[in-house]
């Protein structure tokens, strides 16, 4: 499990990402690199990092489940994740 501190600083960064988001979108049309740098460092959408869901990990992350690999095994082999099951032959 990642610290506490770690996923809740990610959850902030993604929060200013989606404020700020409008708002980058418009100086960069217009052009305006001086009032694009004056923005906050972390309403950069480069600075987020995909994170597991269940545990915190930023490491081994799947996008199409959004858990990292060792979750999602944990969860695939009790049957929790739809349309996934074990190979076998």
């Amino acid at each position: 499990m990642a610290k506490k501190s770690m996923i809740a600083k990610q959850q902030k960064r993604q929060q200013m990402v989606e404020k700020y988001a409008e708002k980058r979108r418009e100086l960069k049309e217009k052009g305006d690199y001086e009032a694009l740098r004056k923005l906050p460092r972390d309403s950069s959408p480069t600075r987020s990092n995909n994170r597991c869901a269940v545990t915190g990990r930023p490491k081994a992350y799947m996008r199409k489940f959004g858990m990292s690999r060792i979750a999602f095994r944990e969860y695939a082999h009790k049957g929790q994740i739809p349309g996934v099951k074990k190979a076998s032959w």
